[in-house]
């Protein structure tokens, strides 16, 4: 084995083992084994019940970096308290920027669309790093909590080239840019841009943009027009789900999440712990997400092979309880599994047979090549040389005073200051110096400070902001303070609702 590729291998909790060791087995028998060493990390539930809030041991931690890839089978996430989801922290820890999910009409697997004769090969690339999964939270007050919202100009160029990279690859015509930048003007706003920017180099690939809500509608009504869908991480994730949904669940859809050095395959679905140890488990998902990591180590041959095995084996009616015709006697997983192993050299005939070349027309055989090891903490940067300066300042208070005795107390503050009070806002709607009276408020409220009349731009830093926030400090709880400024004269921040 000194010749193999090494891959680390979680088999997960629940039903991971089986549907792992079922996959492991396929691939055993389609002669992956001959050019791939898989080397077992103890991750998931195990390492929670031992205290580690990471949910990986250190060990694990050092063989998956050493490896550069992880293939994982379903995990547990500890409810309520406690360590966070394996899968995010694993995603976040090796930068795993690009979840990519492809979803495909299959035979046997029968849903409202197939029933329509509606063929779906679309696939889903989610950003992975930022938005809410930062997990950034903070209690404010006593009735406001806060999740911060993170999107980079670099987080989103990574995960928009992979798109596009993907895109041309596959020979796609089209990508769409999923967002709610008719809401989220700055944050949305910039993966919109960063889109278009990034999609000035692919000036071969059509691009288009939607927004979330109207995304979701179309896909229920009409999936079949799109091919890629780009989206931020929250979005994403829901949607991806929500074309799973279209395809028959979470056991058909395969992930991939890849990084410029450590990339992580595996189902998505849950644990299934009411079925775990019974042998009843399909496996697709995961032989499914096995397959693109096949592929990403150029294994393109193999992959091809169980692929149009697997396509067979479902052609012919074989099926786990889950899904296929109910009046046939479901298969366990091994059976399952079995039925894929005597279809190797088998193609389908009712749908598209994978062909995958392994030679490059211009470079030869593929080879997969491991990226060198990072020596330190890559600090990324998009944006230089750009002109920054202080306009004011938001000052967010914990003080169940209403609007109007509140604008007092902070004209008060800022008399002998360059700022004057401009707004106040509560839960991001105007509520001074105009407003409504049916605008109900809580304990948190937003004050914001901007240059009075007369005073320059750029004339001073931030160190009298900081004052001014020292002064309010002296009677009012300061939850969180935010710096105004103008970047190349653009306003750095937003504006609240009625405003």
């Amino acid at each position: 084995m000194s010749d193999s590729l090494r891959i680390a291998l979680a088999a997960g909790d629940g039903i991971g083992p089986e549907i792992m060791e079922a996959t492991l087995a396929l691939f055993k028998a389609a002669g992956v084994m001959e050019k791939l060493e898989f080397v077992p990390v103890e991750m998931g539930g195990s390492e929670f019940l031992r205290g580690n809030t990471r949910g990986m041991s250190d060990s694990a931690i050092r063989t998956v970096e050493d490896c550069g890839i992880l293939f994982k089978g379903p995990m547990e996430t500890p409810k309520g308290s406690g360590g966070k989801s394996i899968n995010v922290t694993a995603r976040k820890l090796w930068n795993a920027y690009a979840n990519y999910r492809v979803f495909k009409t299959l035979p046997g697997v029968e849903t409202v669309y197939s029933k329509a004769g509606i063929n779906i090969d679309m696939a889903i690339v989610r950003e992975n790093i930022e938005d809410t999964y930062g997990g950034v939270e903070h209690r404010l007050s006593n009735d406001m909590i806060q999740c911060k919202r993170l999107i980079s100009a670099p987080g989103c160029d990574e995960v928009h080239r992979f798109a596009f990279q993907t895109a041309r690859k596959l020979g796609l015509d089209k990508i769409h840019c999923g967002h709610k930048a008719n809401i989220m003007k700055m944050t949305d706003g910039l993966f919109l841009d960063r889109f278009r920017a990034i999609g000035r180099d692919f000036q071969e690939i059509k691009q288009e943009d939607v927004i979330v809500d109207a995304l979701c509608m179309n896909l229920v009504m009409r999936p079949q027009q799109y091919e890629m869908v780009v989206l931020p991480n929250l979005q994403g994730d829901i949607v991806s789900d929500l074309v799973a949904g279209l395809v028959g669940g979470l056991g058909f859809a395969p992930s991939a999440n890849i990084g410029n050095n450590i990339s992580i395959f595996e189902a998505v679905h849950g644990t299934a712990p009411d079925i775990a140890g019974r042998g009843i488990a399909n496996p697709t998902s995961l032989i499914l997400s096995g397959l693109m990591l096949l592929r990403h180590v150029c294994l393109v041959k193999e992959a091809a092979a169980i692929e149009n095995a697997l396509l067979a084996t479902l052609e012919s009616g074989v099926r786990t309880g889950d899904f296929g015709d109910k009046s046939r006697a479901a298969v366990g997983t091994r059976e399952f599994v079995g039925a894929i192993e005597k279809n190797l050299g088998n193609k389908p005939t009712t749908v598209a047979c994978a062909h995958e070349a392994h030679v490059d027309e211009k470079t030869g055989p593929l080879k997969f090549v491991r990226p060198h090891k990072p020596v330190s903490q890559r600090v990324m940067r998009t944006f230089k040389n750009v002109v920054t300066q202080v306009v004011g300042c938001d000052i967010y208070l914990d003080t169940p005073l209403s609007p109007i005795a509140l604008a007092e107390e902070m004209n008060r503050s800022c008399v002998d200051t360059p700022f004057r009070l401009t707004l106040i806002s509560n839960r991001g709607t105007q509520v001074w110096p105009t407003g409504s009276v049916y605008t109900e408020c809580v304990d948190y409220y937003r004050v914001r400070f901007e240059l009075k009349d007369g005073v320059s731009p750029g004339s001073f830093g931030q160190s009298r902001c900081v004052a001014l926030m020292d002064k309010i400090a002296e009677a009012f709880t300061v939850c969180s303070y935010e710096l105004l400024r103008t970047f190349d004269g653009v306003k750095g921040y937003s504006l609240a609702q009625g405003q």
